[in-house]
């Protein structure tokens, strides 16, 4: 089993088809996961499968909004029929506000990142709960934000939305941790991804042109694999007591 525990796991990753998603779902590949790459975006969903499995390791795709019930139950129930259980569940998948003050926040911009950011895992993690129970114990792992931490790093909805994900994260470690299930959260600091497209992307990644002032709080972007290094640690028999962690993965950005 090696150190990680994972070999053999069935993992989801949601927002798998680019940046910190892809390198987590490549991660836990190589590390001898089975895993589920769920995304809106289904060519690139199918480019990281076909990467997995060159090099060796198994995966299925499965492609869809996760706000969408439907393809919440979908995502579960591939994971369930191909790979027999759910061992693991990363709620990575989001969106970008357009960094507006809450009095400029439309009702359509407020939905749809609540709705992604916030609900989407909820309506997952509520969804591989059953699963993870029968099974005595599963490990679920979300990506926060350094939003989650302060309330200057975005505009009002996407802060709203990563706050609300330690909620979910804290609630689940208490309320489930007699019954062999952790629940964890990394807050990445700047990251090369492509939220910005506002797609299906890793909804952690601000680039330079988006925090401006925030740069020389900031310090390095980090690489989408150091926060997929982060995420798997968490998911695996090396962190069989942390819980209810949420880790910043920012270069000491929350320390400042």
């Amino acid at each position: 089993m090696g150190v990680t525990g994972l070999s053999g796991k069935s993992v989801i990753v949601t927002g798998a088809a680019s940046g910190i998603g892809r390198a987590t779902a490549l991660r836990f590949a190589a590390e001898g996961a089975k895993v589920v790459v769920a995304d809106l975006n289904a060519e690139g969903a199918k480019s990281v499968v076909g990467a997995i499995e060159s090099a060796g390791g198994t995966a299925v795709a499965v492609t869809g909004d996760l706000s969408d019930s439907a393809v919440v139950d979908g995502v579960v129930a591939s994971a369930v029929d191909t790979f027999g259980g759910i061992d693991v569940l990363v709620n990575n998948a989001g969106v970008m506000d357009s960094m507006s003050a809450t009095a400029d926040v439309t009702d359509a911009e407020w939905e749809r990142v609540l709705r992604i950011n916030l609900t989407a895992p909820f309506l997952l993690t509520r969804a591989v709960l059953p699963h993870m129970l029968a099974a005595g114990g599963g490990a679920i792992v979300s990506t926060a934000s350094e939003a989650s931490l302060r309330g200057s790093a975005a505009g009002t909805a996407y802060t709203v939305s990563k706050h609300g994900v330690l909620g979910l994260t804290r609630s689940l470690a208490v309320m489930y941790r007699d019954k062999g299930i952790r629940a964890n959260a990394i807050a990445p600091g700047g990251t090369i991804t492509d939220i910005a497209t506002g797609v299906d992307i890793d909804r952690q990644a601000h680039g330079p042109a988006v925090l401006g002032g925030h740069m020389n709080n900031m310090g390095r972007i980090s690489e989408p694999e150091e926060q997929a290094a982060a995420i798997v640690y968490l998911a695996s028999d090396a962190a069989s007591s942390v819980n209810g962690v949420i880790l910043p993965v920012d270069n000491g950005w929350a320390a400042v």
